[in-house]
């Protein structure tokens, strides 16, 4: 690979993420043409196909995706240098790509908004999906940092809990219960029930609550994401147990109800990869969300307190 030159694998990288030269040719502001020459001329300095097409598909051959996370090491290797020199000039600038898990998109982008504003010279990729996607993109060693409510099991991963991300049983604002103190648990078996789907941690550490203290819920809908169950919550279906993270935006529609055992207590975990070496950029942000997570637990403290055994007027 003597020939082969840092635009090539540029060009090379972009198509085998996008399994497309055409998306490619998008991203990089290229044409077709240009596009498929640079991965003739690499394909030819390699001395091996990179690129298979089956049927309308293109595919990574086996030196394709050995080269693939060839390219992606170089690359986050010249990050690394482009962001130590600019920290040694004094700056905070480069990248910072981050995957959070779903619910913590109730609350990540307004801290990434107070961060960019610190740094300006930051630019940031934020990728949300479940939990699965996120070992699927730390296995690749996608991101700087992930943000998880659940630190993976059998993976040797560093971590560290920045924010608590309690579950609470949310119900409509007029539900009889929210006018009702320390509630005892086994009353949810009388009240339709809303769960997340199977698989699901929410859903996990609520059956398990329920399993300790001997309480059947009636099922009434099985529902794969939060927003879908608090829509059924305001259209008076049930109720359910979600991360009171989720309430942040449409508190006045939901009353927290005060029932025994509950919050079920769990944390936001920040986590990367053992011994990966988090750049100049990831550091900074690790200590920022450390330091932002209090403002957050003193607003959540009492947006709780003002909703817990809500007394209609």
């Amino acid at each position: 690979m003597n020939q082969a030159t840092l635009h090539q694998l540029k060009v090379f990288e972009a198509a085998a993420r996008h399994s497309s030269f055409t998306r490619a040719a998008e991203e990089l502001f290229l044409t077709q043409p240009t596009v498929s020459m640079q991965i003739k001329q690499l394909t030819k300095s390699v001395g091996l196909p990179l690129f298979e097409q089956v049927g309308k598909r293109l595919y990574l051959t086996e030196a394709g995706r050995e080269l693939s996370v060839t390219c992606r090491q170089i690359f986050e290797t010249i990050a690394q240098f482009e962001m130590k020199v600019a920290d040694l000039k004094g700056l905070k600038q480069g990248q910072l790509r981050l995957a959070v898990i779903t619910t913590a998109k109730y609350f990540i982008p307004r801290l990434l908004g107070r961060f960019c504003q610190l740094y300006p010279g930051i630019d940031i990729s934020l990728q949300v999906t479940n939990h699965e996607g996120i070992l699927e993109r730390m296995a690749s060693n996608m991101d700087d940092l992930y943000v998880m409510s659940q630190v993976p099991e059998n993976t040797d991963v560093t971590f560290e809990p920045f924010l608590e991300n309690p579950l609470v049983v949310f119900a409509p604002i007029n539900h009889p219960l929210s006018q009702e103190k320390n509630i005892p648990i086994q009353r949810l078996a009388d009240e339709p029930f809303i769960m997340r789907e199977p698989g699901s941690g929410t859903r996990r550490a609520t059956q398990s609550l329920f399993d300790e203290h001997g309480v059947k819920v009636k099922v009434k809908l099985e529902l794969g994401s939060n927003e879908a169950i608090k829509q059924a919550i305001v259209g008076g279906l049930g109720i359910s147990v979600l991360s009171r993270h989720t309430l942040l935006t449409d508190a006045l529609e939901f009353s927290i109800l005060d029932v025994q055992h509950f919050p079920i207590p769990r944390h936001w975990y920040m986590v990367y990869p053992s011994g990966k070496q988090l750049s100049i950029v990831a550091r900074a942000y690790y200590e920022y969300l450390l330091e932002a997570a209090k403002e957050i637990v003193t607003r959540d403290t009492a947006i709780t307190s003002a909703m817990v055994g809500k007394i209609q007027e």
